[in-house]
């Protein structure tokens, strides 16, 4: 078998409800991960993308989070209606600019979107 071109890992944590950093699978249903599972299929992709679950990718606050690799495109507000999206834009070699996280939040230990600490 070919090695895959893409591998598409979506968070799967689960928090309690209000947890100050949020949740990105709250019902603990995996409603994203089968969304994206069932789009790769759509587009005839099996074999080629990988869709895998994760865990905490601590993106919380973006979240749900999911990244592509390897292009290393964060994607966060992530909604089960975006998978398609998501998925058709690989087949484009494009990007979906609306869900796109910030390069400046990208594995930094601060952003605006994070929870100021308390000292």
């Amino acid at each position: 078998m070919p090695k895959f071109e893409h591998h598409i890992f979506i968070c799967q944590n689960t928090r309690e409800i209000g947890h100050p950093r949020g949740s990105c699978n709250s019902d603990g249903k995996s409603e994203l991960l089968k969304r994206f599972k069932e789009s790769v299929k759509k587009y005839g992709l099996d074999g080629k993308v990988r869709s895998n679950k994760a865990g905490c990718l601590d993106h919380c606050e973006h979240g749900p989070t999911v990244v592509i690799y390897p292009e290393a495109v964060w994607y966060g507000g992530v909604k089960a209606e975006d998978a398609d999206e998501i998925v058709k834009s690989l087949v484009e070699s494009k990007t979906v600019g609306r869900l796109k996280l910030k390069e400046s939040c990208i594995n930094t230990p601060t952003c605006e979107h994070k929870p100021k600490k308390s000292s």
